[in-house]
């Protein structure tokens, strides 16, 4: 899609209908107007359909990267248009639940069409004893199991690409990639 001159694309807004009526029968100054009315008609059809510019559903392809920007989402050139479009639609709801299992499996899903079992080593620990030792320090792993929800395995480094989007950063994030999800009996 091109916001460039599309030939024959008619203006409506016309500039030699509003010269005033000295003009109105001189060939010169009609066929002059007609050219900018030929540069101007791009001008007001991006304009009068700006609403959908905004929209991730309706927006050009080429306006979706800047989109992104705008709703601080990152986008892979190499995703899908229509992966595209959902990612920058759900934004708010992905930076809401970015860091958790829930948004890490969701991004999965939603980018690569994986389904993710999450194991996470850490946690925390409390006591209502004020001379209680401290505990052990929890382990930094997670462990991100993804399998194909539909079609072949997802590619390895787009996985790992999401991932370390998605994973806190103070933890180590491992990633396996399964034939199916956990537990099915195969064959």
């Amino acid at each position: 899609m091109t916001r460039a001159a599309v030939p024959g694309l008619p203006s409506p807004h016309p500039i030699g209908a509003l010269l005033p009526a000295l003009f109105a029968d001189d060939d010169l100054a009609q066929r002059f107007t007609a050219g900018l009315d030929t540069v101007l008609a791009p001008v007001f059809a991006t304009l009068d359909n700006l609403p959908a510019y905004f929209r991730p559903g309706l927006a050009p392809a080429d306006f979706l990267d800047w989109l992104a920007s705008w709703v601080a989402v990152e986008t892979d050139p190499a995703w899908p248009v229509e992966v595209r479009r959902a990612v920058v639609e759900r934004a708010v709801e992905l930076h809401r639940w970015r860091g958790t299992r829930r948004g890490l499996t969701e991004r999965l899903r939603l980018v690569l069409g994986a389904g993710a079992e999450i194991v996470d080593g850490g946690g925390a620990s409390w006591s209502t004893d004020p001379d209680a030792g401290l505990p052990p320090a929890p382990g930094g792993d997670v462990l991100v199991r993804v399998w194909p929800l539909r079609g072949p395995a997802p590619d390895e480094d787009q996985v790992r690409s999401v991932v370390r989007a998605g994973c806190p950063v103070h933890l180590t994030c491992r990633v396996e990639i399964l034939p199916g999800p956990p537990g099915r009996a195969e064959g």
